[in-house]
């Protein structure tokens, strides 16, 4: 499989302030699909604007006619799967079935108590990811489900007609630990990783590399476990947390050296932020839109 290049683009920015133009021009570069994060505020960003995930994205696929687009990723951390499946499917139809779902566990950032609750434990945490993710499955692929679990519920809920991808849109799931693993290789098109967070400060580049070889290598195992080929799934590194830091996107040649790298491990799609000026993703615009228009080419 050739290497997808892909962006994500935070939503700071007010839409018709500057905030549209950014998906157009993914469009134009050639971007494979255009991510957003979803969350309600996120980290250095926490005190200035940000916007909402869903609506963002529904102005998106207004406004393009090719690109994917998706979240990188959705949590349990303040959704329900219930309305965040009529979401996605009224965001499908509208996108014309362009639509992947990124999904993951989520932190114990500023979503995790955003809504009054107090932060769960990694052990819940994990528990209810692995029953939204299983309930959403459902939801987006049967007309009425009713269902009692251990912490969602959803009272003949219907989903009709259900999503313009058959049988649902993609899931793309963010995970590392076995648990988190497991559920990619039983429901998920794709696989997402930001890298080993131990390493992001003081690691290297070649520990960061090794990290992610394992990675691949329990993914693997997963995906055997569960009667599927990893072939089967696209595999996303989010790119910005590992310790090459911003270092790829200095230049063209520094971008395919660390794609190339990357796609020798096993990736099949590499996901860069869009250049924000004082911020950890600042970078020259006019060398990330060569990248964009030059390395796919490249990497083949």
């Amino acid at each position: 499989m050739s290497l997808r290049l892909s962006t994500v683009i935070l939503p700071y920015r007010r839409w018709n302030e500057g905030g549209s133009a950014a998906w157009t021009r993914a469009e134009e570069l050639g971007f494979h699909t255009a991510y957003t994060y979803d969350h309600l505020s996120w980290r250095s960003f926490r005190d200035g604007p940000w916007f909402g995930a869903i609506p963002t994205l529904t102005a998106a696929a207004a406004r393009t006619e090719r690109l994917r687009l998706g979240t990188l990723v959705t949590s349990p951390n303040f959704r329900h799967p219930v309305t965040l499946a009529k979401e996605l499917i009224s965001l499908d139809d509208i996108s014309g079935g362009r639509i992947t779902l990124g999904i993951g566990a989520g932190g114990t950032g500023f979503d995790a108590t955003a809504l009054g609750q107090e932060p769960w434990t990694p052990r819940e945490r994990a528990d209810r990811f692995a029953e939204f993710v299983a309930l959403l499955d459902r939801l987006l692929t049967e007309d009425t489900v009713t269902y009692e679990g251990q912490f969602y519920s959803a009272g003949e809920a219907r989903d009709i007609p259900g999503c313009v991808q058959r049988p649902r849109l993609p899931f793309a799931v963010a995970a590392t630990g076995p648990r988190g693993l497991r559920l990619a290789a039983r429901y998920g098109q794709a696989w997402v990783t930001t890298g080993d967070p131990k390493l992001y400060e003081t690691g290297t580049p070649e520990q960061s590399h090794e990290a992610l070889r394992g990675q691949l290598g329990r993914l693997t195992e997963a995906c055997a476990a569960a009667g599927r080929d990893v072939s089967e799934l696209n595999r996303v590194l989010l790119t910005g947390f590992t310790p090459d830091r911003g270092g790829p996107l200095e230049s063209l040649d520094a971008f395919v050296d660390f794609a190339g790298r990357h796609q020798e491990l096993g990736f099949t799609e590499l996901v860069i932020h869009w250049p924000i000026p004082d911020s950890m993703f600042a970078a020259e615009e006019k060398v990330f839109e060569r990248i964009a228009m030059e390395a796919p080419a490249q990497l083949g």
